[in-house]
């Protein structure tokens, strides 16, 4: 198993990918055929899928790297520092869309409702899921992917094709899906660039990244479950963002802009 460690990368992903579908296969085909809930179909497949995968990533980090610690390499580090950096992450992306609402409401591009009677509710089951989504997606494109990237090429170069990836596979829709949100590509591109660089801004850790990415989820099933907006479409949604998510437009892509800003210059405090 040592030896796969000097094969190609797309050699190891294609091992690692096969292995996992091998692994996730005999457990989803029977949820499937069983249960009949599309909802449930998904969350018990894709709960599985996770849980192999972390299990798999700690295998092939063991067996393969011999590094019996791969996690902890990918950024998954207990300390008290990281959990800061993901609640600060989780308050910088809740607030910076916030405050991007406030203004596009200032500009009298939408209006503010009143909270529904099961806000609290909605608030309170958003948070768990906006961590998941924060964690899954950080564990795999800022963890594993990227790791496994930077074994091949220059840093720079491993940026830019995680970025690329994670944009490209947000894009696994019916092709008439894909061509009407194609504009939000470039965001998608800006928010994994922003999130890596958030790791690197920690020393390697993904705390931050876990937390900005969840704050960003957060304030959206806040403001899309919750109703809290109305778009007054009196700009186009290319401006506003792409089906009322406003992180897939141009005002999007100028807060995702300010965090990057930010995020940069604090990196580059640290080098100095």
């Amino acid at each position: 198993m040592q030896s796969l460690a000097t094969r190609s990368l797309a050699t190891r992903l294609t091992l690692f990918l096969v292995s996992l579908l091998l692994l996730w296969l005999p457990f989803a085909i029977p949820i499937y055929a069983l249960i009949d809930d599309p909802n449930w179909q998904g969350i018990l497949t894709l709960t599985i899928l996770y849980g192999e995968f972390i299990w798999l990533v700690r295998w092939w980090g063991r067996e393969v790297y011999r590094n019996p610690h791969i996690l902890h390499r990918y950024g998954l580090r207990r300390s008290k520092r990281n959990g800061r950096e993901l609640l600060f992450g989780l308050g910088l992306g809740l607030t910076s869309l916030c405050l991007l609402l406030v203004l596009e409401g200032q500009l009298g591009w939408l209006q503010w409702q009143s909270p529904p009677a099961a806000f609290l509710r909605i608030a309170i089951e958003g948070l768990p899921i906006a961590l998941g989504v924060g964690f899954a997606e950080e564990l795999l494109f800022r963890g594993w992917l990227l790791d496994e990237l930077q074994r091949d090429y220059r840093k720079a170069i491993a940026i830019w094709i995680n970025a690329g990836v994670f944009a490209l596979l947000h894009f696994i829709k019916p092709i008439e899906v894909i061509l009407s949100s194609l504009p939000a590509f470039p965001g998608l591109v800006l928010l994994g660039l922003t999130l890596i660089w958030a790791k690197q801004a920690s020393g390697g850790r993904l705390g931050l990244s876990i937390g900005l990415h969840a704050g960003l989820v957060w304030g959206y099933y806040l403001t899309h479950v919750g109703g809290l907006v109305e778009y007054a479409d009196v700009v186009p949604m290319w401006v506003t963002g792409l089906d009322r998510n406003p992180l897939a437009g141009v005002m999007g892509m100028l807060c995702l802009g300010g965090i990057a800003i930010g995020i940069r210059r604090k990196m580059r405090s640290k080098v100095r």
